[in-house]
């Protein structure tokens, strides 16, 4: 069948910041003017900063999509000025270490006042889409609040009565732009997620998809972080969509960001690989016999990472080898045709 001919996909994209939002944009490509691509937005970077709330992920996304993102850095607006944290500075006025553009001021007072005027965060990134037209369904992980922290030594060098570094919990944000993820994190923790319930649509959008995809984010703390809002596991390994991943790690070593920080807290390998089995195999493929509690079906890896292929598909996920450095836009439309293509052999079971 050709893509003329393809019946129109409902896409489904757990997605992080400023990977996910590059591969959207090649998915969107790929996917064709009939598809449906919802994205469902990790939530647990956002954080309070001068009394605005501010969420990373959900606004490159955005950003990235409606043409406002920095190119050369990946988030916050492009031609940016930062006149305000300049005087904010002047005035001493902490945390002086996390710098909000002027531009992107504009977006995070928006989103403030309708937070504090009851709207949920759903509603209020709805709104925020309305101008920026990305051409997906964004939506948070949750309306509810939970915050990914970092157990670290305490930066200050405080130790207990044995000797021993005293240990402190601190936000993400301030593990990543503070101290620019160098003190050794021991654990990640979603305050708040027991109590967090899916965003609206968020659960209807796993199972009605006719593909879900995991863009090549960070396992721990972008989709690591989604999946540990009550009900998406499950909803994950309810669906009848074929479940895709492509690898964030190539040859050893992050796409970009701290992966490798992060998996080394969880005790899980920087390996294309040893993700694979991170994440797990769904019943569709699972050899007799073998454990049948994970999520994919199928996962991409890099080329330089082919020795990966046998053993992943030995424990139950269909395993491609495509050029992952999303260098250009061309290759990041490859690279999404790629994960589609994965779920049509999944799906024909081939």
């Amino acid at each position: 069948m050709s893509a003329a001919e393809s019946p129109p996909h409902r896409i489904t994209v757990l997605a992080g910041g400023i990977g996910g939002a590059r591969f959207l944009r090649g998915l969107l490509i790929a996917a064709g003017p009939d598809s449906e691509i919802t994205v469902v937005g990790n939530t647990g970077d956002d954080i309070w900063i001068h009394g605005l709330r501010v969420c990373p992920d959900l606004d490159t996304v955005m950003y990235t999509l409606g043409g406002g993102i920095s190119e050369a850095r990946g988030w916050g607006r492009e031609d940016e000025t930062f006149t305000v944290k300049d005087e904010l500075a002047r005035y001493d006025l902490e945390p002086s270490w996390f710098g909000l553009g002027d531009r992107d001021i504009a977006t995070h007072l928006v989103r403030t006042q309708m937070l504090n005027g009851g709207y949920p965060l759903s509603a209020v990134t709805e709104a925020l889409c309305a101008r920026w037209q990305p051409g997906v369904r964004l939506l948070p992980m949750s309306d509810d609040r939970a915050e990914t922290h970092v157990v670290i030594d305490d930066p200050d060098g405080a130790r207990d009565t044995t000797g021993d570094p005293l240990r402190r919990a601190i936000h993400f944000q301030e593990w990543w732009v503070r101290y620019r993820a160098e003190p050794c994190a021991h654990d990640f923790v979603l305050v708040g997620a027991p109590d967090a319930r899916p965003g609206p649509g968020v659960i209807d959008a796993i199972e009605q998809a006719d593909v879900v995809l995991l863009p090549p984010s960070n396992p721990v703390v972008s989709i690591g972080t989604i999946l540990q809002v009550p009900g998406i596991v499950d909803a994950l390994r309810r669906t009848s969509a074929p479940v895709v991943g492509i690898s964030p790690i190539i040859g050893g070593r992050p796409v970009r960001g701290m992966a490798d920080a992060c998996l080394a807290a969880i005790g899980v390998a920087v390996d294309a690989g040893a993700v694979a089995r991170h994440y797990g195999a769904r019943r569709a493929l699972i050899p007799a016999g073998a454990p049948a509690d994970g999520l994919l079906d199928g996962w991409l890896v890099d080329t330089s990472d082919a020795d990966a292929i046998s053993a992943v598909q030995a424990l139950g996920i269909a395993c491609h080898a495509v050029p992952l450095w999303m260098s250009d836009l061309d290759t990041t439309v490859t690279i999404a045709q790629a994960a589609l293509d994965v779920a049509d052999d999944v799906r024909q079971g081939s």
